[in-house]
């Protein structure tokens, strides 16, 4: 059965888990090799199941973790030709490491169909559709300012979204944040809000989408519990715990998570 597993997601450090059966991929990896480790022991994954790291983009948040886990682990690294064209200048990736460009249309990598897409940041960004073994498809997308067309296609008919889901509105304007940035967030080539992803997964739900993960909440400007509860009111769901950190519809038939910025959650 194939399963999303966010290994971690947030203002520090992001990374995701594609399973289905053994095989897996991973989707970035923005912290130090012994903490991305360990949540893959905690989760019974072997690195020698992994087919290959998928890579959003260059910022650091995505790539810290990289150089080493690739220096003990050298497995295939997949993404756009101009973030695989920084890792490789950077240092970032091992000399010996094996890039492999994916540019729109869906390649195999392992037992995964994977197709990338374009997303609205302030460098070259992309996001991931993957077609599992067993049939399921699910999307990832993050650091996106906007939603636009391609991205909206990437999103429609999946099994499950995980979407970006990054401030409280409220609680970046009246924050810390000095203006430049706060201006840099809201922008097209930043970050999507809570409000922006909500109006989205109630079109998302009318195409038949019933799993949603909330990812790369900002520490400082939102609140799992805050997204979660933005997004249930939208879509007329309920609490699923006491922290309101998961969210059904009294039905059962849709599910919203956000995922937590320090530990492992997985959802399907």
């Amino acid at each position: 059965m194939a399963e999303f597993i966010s290994l971690y997601s947030g203002s520090s450090g992001n990374s995701s888990v594609v399973r289905c059966g053994a095989q897996y991929l991973i989707v970035d990896m923005g912290k130090g090799v012994r903490t991305t480790t360990a949540a893959l022991k905690s989760l019974g994954l072997a690195v020698s199941d992994c087919a290959g790291i998928l890579v959003t983009h260059e910022h650091s948040d995505h790539v810290k973790g990289l150089s080493t886990f690739l220096k003990k682990n050298p497995l295939p690294v997949y993404g756009a030709a101009a973030t695989l064209d920084f890792l490789d200048a950077n240092g970032i990736v091992p000399p010996s490491c094996e890039l492999n460009t994916l540019e729109g249309r869906e390649e195999d990598v392992g037992a995964f169909g994977v197709q990338s897409f374009p997303t609205s940041h302030d460098v070259p960004c992309v996001g991931y559709r993957i077609h599992t073994p067993d049939g399921k498809t699910m999307t990832i997308a993050t650091d996106l300012g906007t939603l636009t067309p391609p991205v909206h296609e990437a999103l429609s008919g999946c099994d499950l979204v995980a979407l970006e889901s990054n401030y409280d509105l409220h609680m970046l304007r009246s924050g810390p944040y000095p203006y430049y940035l706060r201006a840099r967030i809201e922008s097209v080539r930043g970050h999507l809000s809570n409000d922006e992803c909500a109006a989205k997964l109630l079109e998302l739900i009318q195409e038949g989408c019933k799993k949603f993960a909330l990812c790369h909440l900002s520490q400082e400007n939102n609140r799992p519990s805050t997204c979660v509860r933005t997004l249930a009111e939208a879509a007329g769901a309920v609490a699923a715990n006491d922290a309101f950190t998961e969210a059904r519809t009294p039905d059962g038939h849709l599910t919203i998570c956000a995922a937590a910025q320090d530990w492992p959650m997985t959802v399907w």
